[in-house]
């Protein structure tokens, strides 16, 4: 790890989306939003659906919204497990807000609480989309 760098890794199931070092990331806690700066205290933390945004310097370089997942930070940096990630680029409001539309129409539709936990879920997910894609 490069001195006074923070090492980052941001791994999904289909693919690891990131591995750099930056001077700060800032992770969606499942209590809220953390800073990750260069030999920050060791935790483990549940991540709740939103976007990491990478900085190198005091400018944001990139930002991935996941799902959910955990977040380790240990001596060595900051590894991100996904359930699901992309780059935030790659979202449009439009796409959001039709996957908010379609989620909220199969909540109303479920059947079994086990189906309605699910569908929960995934409109949880479809809420930080939109407001992501149109913060953006």
């Amino acid at each position: 790890m490069a001195d006074n760098k923070v090492a980052f890794e941001l791994v999904a199931p289909e693919r690891l989306l990131a591995k750099l070092e930056a001077d700060m990331v800032v992770i969606p806690g499942a209590e809220g939003d953390f800073g990750v700066l260069p030999e920050h205290a060791p935790l483990m933390s549940l991540l709740r659906p939103g976007v990491i945004s990478v900085y190198l310097g005091d400018r944001i370089d990139r930002q991935l919204f996941v799902d959910g997942g955990f977040a380790e930070v240990n001596p060595r940096g900051c590894t991100v497990l996904a359930e699901r990630a992309q780059p935030l680029d790659e979202i449009t409001a439009d796409a959001a807000r039709q996957e908010l539309r379609d989620a909220e129409e199969d909540l109303a539709d479920a059947k079994t609480d086990h189906e309605r936990e699910r569908l929960g879920r995934l409109l949880e997910i479809a809420r930080a989309k939109v407001e992501a894609a149109e913060a953006r």
